[in-house]
């Protein structure tokens, strides 16, 4: 091999020397080498030699006083290439003490820890310390602000654990001024619907949407969404099934706020004969829950007073305290065989989604004879919020998770669900879920912490059909990366986490994709102070 190299010492070229060039001419001729052989041979002998020489000559002309980046290249690579082990140029006492524990004392009665960067490096100029003065300073500031980031962390999660638990005054406002208006105005007091619209409340031949919930705002937001964006909404039916304190509430709101051509049902729980015929496996566990919790837990104080836990994992616990999680409208929906007898097939919406796209299409997808169509949550491009297995949310180090449910298995949404409930009849869906309800019971809650999705992965386990991401984009409510052109292109947006749309804490960004639905004009928003930001 020849190495040129440029006058300008801009380029080093490597060409084959005459030797090797005969070499190629005999193997060639004498056809013990194919071409591509050959020519896949002396590519990478050259690129090789290419490589040595070029850092060899960069280096040379660098000297030794300097480091440009191939040479630094070289000076890494060299050895590794060579089989040498290339020595570290960090003090052996840095890491040393970078190990060691800090206690809460020894950063106290230490010197003044830096605030800032700024300071720290200020500091160092200044004094010029020895190596183990300087990796004590920085890991005391550190250790420092490490604490600092963690107190502030813990004091956001429970001032929003605060706000996401208690009923704003502008809510509450409007649920008392609505009750107002049923007692007082005849038409807040129409039959929903009208009689003539009732057998549609059981025809198979209409889209069947059913909805749990005490928030009428909320309600409104998803009746609305669901049937603006509907390219049929005459053959849209919306069941929306509440308590008995908002029943009145509900009903005179969708009885001035008229959805036509879509139908809306409104009924209180103690309307459905199912649920005045004994008793009800649902209440039953819900009454031992608040006992079991109200023993079991020591409030929010005692969970952020925890020193040792990370901040994810009390806003977890503090999440677990949200009465939501013990609401009877969020465990309703393990009945609807029940509550909608004659119906094959509906589509559940939680209160807290915005539809933004026609759901009838729903109504075609093939279910395979599975009970529960819903998306998975452990894949796609938002590791944050699509990361959820079954680990998530069942404890695997007791026993009977463990022996039971593999740890990996990916996790599905609640939300926007469809349930075949002719299919749903044929299995044991709804008695599993109370069974693991007691078991949790007699586990001191230990199985997991909260929701209705950890017993639901349970009961619906085997029974879940996978649909596109397209119809359910989750996390709006304990994230704001999402980017505004990514959910307006989503079907459903759903603002499940802390920040609900309808709070203060509300992710700015992203409100606005609720608030379109909000009247802010309407006599009772704008008597209750509603305001769009």
């Amino acid at each position: 091999m020849q190495l040129h190299i440029s006058p300008s010492l801009r380029h080093v070229t490597l060409l084959p020397s005459k030797g090797v060039r005969e070499f190629i001419k005999v193997k060639i001729g004498s056809r013990r080498l194919s071409y591509r052989m050959v020519f896949y041979s002396v590519l990478f002998f050259t690129f090789l030699l290419r490589f040595v020489f070029v850092l060899t000559a960069v280096e040379t002309i660098d000297g030794e006083t300097k480091c440009s980046s191939l040479g630094c290249l070289g000076k890494r690579l060299g050895p590794r290439i060579l089989g040498r082990r290339l020595e570290s140029t960090v003090p052996e006492v840095i890491y040393q003490v970078l190990e060691e524990p800090v206690t809460q004392g020894e950063i106290q009665t230490g010197p003044e820890i830096p605030q800032t960067m700024e300071d720290f490096v200020a500091e160092i100029k200044d004094e010029r310390p020895d190596a183990k003065t300087f990796a004590v300073k920085l890991k005391a500031m550190v250790t420092l602000l490490e604490q600092r980031t963690r107190t502030a962390k813990i004091q956001e999660y429970l001032y929003r654990h605060v706000a996401s638990s208690s009923i704003p005054k502008q809510l509450h406002c409007l649920t008392l001024k609505l009750a107002n208006e049923h007692a007082i105005n005849a038409n807040a007091r129409l039959q929903l619907p009208l009689a003539e619209l009732v057998p549609a409340l059981v025809d198979n031949s209409f889209f069947h949407f059913v909805l749990a919930s005490d928030n009428v705002l909320a309600t409104s937001v998803v009746a609305s969404s669901l049937v603006k964006n509907s390219l049929r909404p005459e053959k849209v039916v919306l069941h929306v099934i509440t308590d008995g304190k908002t029943y009145y509430p509900m009903q005179a709101w969708f009885s001035l706020h008229s959805l036509t051509p879509a139908i809306i049902e409104v009924k209180a729980l103690h309307h459905f004969d199912w649920f005045t015929k004994g008793k009800v496996p649902v209440l039953e566990a819900m009454e031992k829950d608040q006992k079991v919790r109200s023993r079991f837990r020591g409030g929010s104080s005692a969970i952020v007073a925890n020193n040792t836990e990370k901040p994810n994992v009390i806003a977890a616990k503090l999440q677990a305290l949200s009465p939501k999680y013990n609401s009877l409208m969020n465990h309703i929906r393990i009945h609807l065989p029940e509550l909608f007898p004659s119906l094959n097939k509906v589509v559940f919406l939680d209160d807290d989604i915005v539809v933004q796209t026609d759901l009838s299409a729903l109504w075609d997808i093939d279910m395979n004879g599975k009970v529960n169509g819903a998306v998975e949550t452990c894949r796609g491009e938002d590791k944050f919020v699509m990361s959820k297995r079954f680990k998530s949310y069942l404890n695997f180090s007791h026993p009977l998770i463990a022996n039971s449910f593999n740890p990996n298995e990916c996790a599905w949404a609640y939300g926007m669900n469809i349930f075949d409930l002719e299919a749903w009849r044929r299995t044991n869906i709804s008695r599993t879920y109370h069974f693991w309800l007691e078991e949790n019971l007699k586990s001191d809650l230990s199985l997991w912490q909260l929701g209705t999705l950890p017993p639901g992965l349970i009961a619906f386990h085997g029974h879940v059909h996978v649909i596109n991401p397209f119809w359910h984009m989750l996390g709006l409510g304990y994230q704001d990366n999402t980017t505004i052109a990514d959910a307006e292109s989503a079907g459903v947006v759903h603002f499940n986490g802390r920040a609900k749309p309808w709070l203060d804490i509300a992710f700015p960004r992203l409100r606005p994709l609720w608030t379109k639905y909000v009247d802010f004009s309407d006599r009772f928003i704008k008597s209750c102070h509603l305001r769009e930001s």
